[in-house]
């Protein structure tokens, strides 16, 4: 009884696959995405020089393999596209920054800073309030002045400082700190306070972008909620 065979012959598309795999030359960037299909390709080779003679590989399953190598290709040459398009987006938010060096920008924090014009801070509520306070305090943790701000609709909030004490008594420029008691039918409402501040510098931490702001310290872009 005959034994029935695949005709096909594969030595041509053998030899092509060596070739290719021999003569491949890629990049430093591109060493890690080409390993990969380096060894797929290998690996395929290996896989038709050592079939068996009396039962090679189908055509289909032949089909599937170069497409799955195909695939494997276009993902690592997409995740290359990427990389670089991060680096470049990076790059572009570092330049970006640079320009907010010396502008004074609305940041998370807790401090003001009296000067002979008084001092400016800010909240953000989550939700409208019917009481909005905020407390003021001096370098020792003394509580210098309440400010009754009052009912407030969600969102940021202004207030201002004159810089005088509970009793009138005009205070010293200098750094002072604020906490904010915001409730809603006594109930506490969900706050974040923002302080006055001037960008020093812009540094990169990692992927991050970061601000040193005066009397802050450091802040990722997405703590800055104004720039002026």
């Amino acid at each position: 009884m005959a034994i029935s065979t695949n005709s096909y012959d594969y030595s041509a598309l053998v030899d092509s696959l060596n070739t290719s795999s021999s003569s491949k030359t890629t990049t430093a960037a591109e060493d890690a995405a080409a390993e990969i299909s380096d060894r797929f390709l290998t690996l395929l080779v290996t896989q038709l020089k050592n079939q068996d003679p009396m039962n090679p590989m189908e055509n289909a399953e032949l089909t599937t393999q170069l497409a799955q190598m195909s695939t494997v290709e276009g993902i690592n040459q997409l995740n290359s596209t990427v990389d670089a398009l991060s680096s470049m987006m990076l790059n572009s938010q570092v330049v970006q920054g640079a320009s907010l060096v010396g502008r004074e920008v609305l940041a998370e924090g807790d401090l003001l800073t009296l000067t002979e014009s008084g001092a400016l801070g800010a909240v953000d509520l989550d939700s409208s309030v019917d009481t909005l306070k905020v407390n003021i305090y001096d370098d020792d943790g003394l509580l210098v002045r309440t400010l009754s701000v009052g009912a407030q609709d969600a969102g940021l909030v202004y207030f201002t400082w004159d810089g005088t004490d509970s009793n009138g008594a005009a205070l010293e420029e200098g750094d002072y700190s604020f906490t904010v008691t915001a409730t809603a039918d006594g109930e506490d409402v969900t706050n974040t306070a923002y302080a006055l501040g001037s960008v020093m510098s812009i540094s990169l931490d990692g992927s991050t972008l970061q601000a040193d702001i005066a009397g802050l310290g450091s802040r990722t872009l997405d703590q800055i909620k104004q720039y002026f």
